[in-house]
């Protein structure tokens, strides 16, 4: 039984259109930085979820420094939700086979709670319909406040970062 509800899991992975709005629940069981978890679902497989819309600073790691406010994020999230059962509503599937989504736990959108309180960006580039209004409108807040990341005068952005040290494609 448990193979075969991981090959239907990945079933759903790998049909991108046929799982966006799809719900998963499970426990989240780490989170790598401000935008990325693993969550452990009831049928006892793993998922490696992003975080939909949003794009966190990058956290160290041993080749390459982070951005500021990237451990800060990472650790807010894992604050928000780590060991807590969420919900992760699909979109889409990324080119590394993660799943993206949108994780409510107690009803809260967490994408939208990291982008208002400054530990993110809107990723504009892959927003779409409402979320768009409402992470776009989080960042505007988040910057007139000078909310996290806003405090300095010109943060950057974290696909800048990964462009200008070579690993924008090691997402």
């Amino acid at each position: 039984m448990k193979y075969l509800t991981m090959a239907a899991l990945l079933v759903l992975l790998f049909c991108s259109d046929a799982c966006a709005g799809r719900i998963i629940e499970g426990i989240v069981k780490a989170v790598y930085d401000g935008d990325t978890l693993l969550l452990a679902t009831r049928e006892e497989s793993r998922l490696k979820v992003r975080l939909y819309g949003i794009d966190a600073p990058e956290t160290r790691k041993a080749d390459l420094p982070g951005q500021p406010f990237g451990s800060i994020a990472r650790r807010t999230l894992m604050y928000k939700i780590m060991g807590r059962h969420v919900q992760a509503e699909l979109v889409d599937i990324d080119q590394y086979k993660r799943a993206v989504a949108v994780i409510r736990y107690n009803g809260r959108d967490i994408n939208r709670e990291m982008v208002s309180e400054g530990l993110a960006w809107a990723y504009r580039r892959h927003l779409e319909g409402t979320y768009a209004s409402e992470y776009i409108g989080g960042e505007n807040q988040a910057r007139s406040i000078r909310a996290g990341l806003w405090r300095d005068s010109n943060p950057q952005p974290p696909w800048e970062f990964r462009k200008l040290n070579g690993t924008a494609g090691k997402r």
